[in-house]
């Protein structure tokens, strides 16, 4: 187990140049289990400098090669499987089964990146001469500086290296304070595969110094950012002032429609599993249930049920299924929803309170019939707080579903194809899933649309980012 957390750069797992450090916390009891490195700016330029130079020799090594090292990077990732899970769940809380399948899908992503990065094709374009050729060559932009969150810190960490190495770019990764040795054992597996040095850093500290120095820093040609809507505008507005180019995956506020004619005990299963999953805190999770009036009744009785029978507790316990929020500013934030969704006329179904008093532990929730102007209803809760309200007309459930200006993930349950198609055309979002949660596999596209960010991190569409398209049209004279 990881107890002090070095700084990764130019190869070398090392402190911080003031050799200053930060606490990392255990959810489960709040007892602080480690230390990690503060990166100081003398830290930052040497790992700028040393990815600025890796990127020289990287960017030339064959896509062939690059798929080999980065394919032996996930063997060795999934033969750590089992430790690796259970620093994620020591650190974020998660239960240890959705930690393995957190590492085991996180090797299955940099195979798959390993695979695409040998498809990076360029084309032909036919010529208005026949004495004139014109290319489109693919390149790697450059350097990249990604901003990890902590709620996936080795799946989310994942998606942008892999992505990244494979297209030919270095990267530097800040990884999250809060749960930085995961983080480290993620990028452990790469250097432990034989990365070039400077080719991948790893960084922690301030976040507010980290991006204020190394997404306007000249090298850095590429930013990629996981984590909230506020903090997303403010880095993509830095990046805009030195046209950096940008991936954001930022909030999301996910309504779930539920048609009368779905089946009701499907959509309760599938959508409280998705719903209470890493205790609700998941960008795509499902929050707003749109219920039609016909089945309200039947839905919310089976949803409580559901909520009630999950057992919380700590994630390495065999039994639990749900485990604590990451930090106590999380369980703060959800008794304020509860109290202020009550207050203004929301009924608590279920839950609605801390559990004990060590720990970050929250019941699982359900509130019905709240009132638009409930913070809940404007706010991403972040948290097992699920609000289950009803609709007449499926116009009234898309004009809620489409009122904030989050637009991530997205559900609908139907057994009409023609209610399915006007809903997901009808649905303001990146993501529409209907009749299962099927989102966020490697080879599908991950990314939203209005405030929720632009860009992907999955997909074909999660290489664009790293490639520029290079115009070249020759003569022969």
């Amino acid at each position: 187990m990881m107890t002090h957390v070095q700084l990764y750069i130019d190869g070398q797992w090392r402190d911080g140049a003031s050799g200053k450090t930060l606490d990392f916390w255990n959810p489960v009891n709040g007892e602080v289990i480690g230390t990690v490195a503060k990166a100081e700016q003398s830290d930052l330029e040497e790992a700028v400098a040393a990815a600025e130079r890796a990127f020289r020799s990287w960017r030339s090594v064959s896509a062939y090669d690059r798929s080999a090292l980065l394919r032996k990077a996930a063997g060795i990732l999934r033969s750590r499987l089992d430790e690796v899970a259970t620093l994620l769940v020591r650190e974020e809380g998660k239960p240890l089964a959705e930690a393995k399948g957190e590492v085991a899908a996180s090797a299955d992503i940099i195979e798959w990146f390993a695979e695409e990065g040998r498809r990076t094709y360029g084309r032909l374009i036919p010529a208005r001469a026949e004495t004139v050729q014109q290319l489109v060559v693919r390149e790697p932009v450059g350097p990249v500086a990604a901003f990890s969150p902590w709620n996936f810190p080795v799946a989310q960490a994942v998606r942008k290296i892999a992505a990244a190495l494979a297209c030919g770019c270095t990267i530097i990764l800040k990884g999250p304070e809060e749960t930085p040795a995961c983080c480290a054992a993620l990028v452990q597996a790469f250097a432990a595969a034989g990365l070039p040095k400077g080719t991948l850093a790893l960084v922690y500290g301030v976040p507010a110094e980290i991006s204020q120095y190394l997404i306007p820093h000249p090298a850095i040609r590429k930013v990629s950012f996981t984590g909230s809507t506020a903090v997303g505008k403010q880095l993509a507005s830095l990046a805009g002032l030195h046209m950096k180019r940008v991936t954001m995956e930022l909030g999301g506020h996910a309504p779930a429609i539920v048609f009368d004619d779905a089946d009701i005990a499907k959509a309760v299963d599938r959508l409280g599993a998705f719903k209470y999953r890493n205790a609700g805190q998941v960008c795509g999770a499902p929050t707003r249930f749109l219920v039609q009036e016909r089945v309200y009744d039947a839905f919310l009785e089976g949803f409580v049920a559901y909520a009630q029978a999950i057992k919380v507790g700590d994630g390495m316990e065999p039994d639990t299924r749900m485990g604590p929020l990451a930090n106590p500013r999380r369980v703060d934030a959800s008794l304020a929803f509860v109290e202020d969704a009550v207050k203004k006329g929301a009924r608590l179904a279920c839950g609605g309170a801390r559990i004990g008093n060590r720990g970050n532990f929250f019941q699982p929730t359900v509130l019905a019939d709240v009132p638009v102007d409930a913070n809940v209803m404007n706010q991403e809760p972040f948290a097992p707080i699920a609000i289950v309200n009803r609709f007449s007309e499926a116009e009234d459930a898309l004009a809620e579903a489409n009122r904030l200006q989050y637009g991530l993930a997205s559900y609908v349950f139907t057994e009409s194809h023609a209610r399915a198609q006007i809903a997901s055309a009808g649905i303001e979002a990146g993501m529409v899933s209907i009749n299962h949660a099927g989102l966020g596999l490697v080879e599908t596209p991950f990314g939203g649309v209005k405030d929720s960010g632009y860009g992907s991190e999955g997909g074909l569409e999660a290489m664009e980012p790293y490639l520029v398209s290079k115009f070249v049209t020759h003569a022969r004279i």
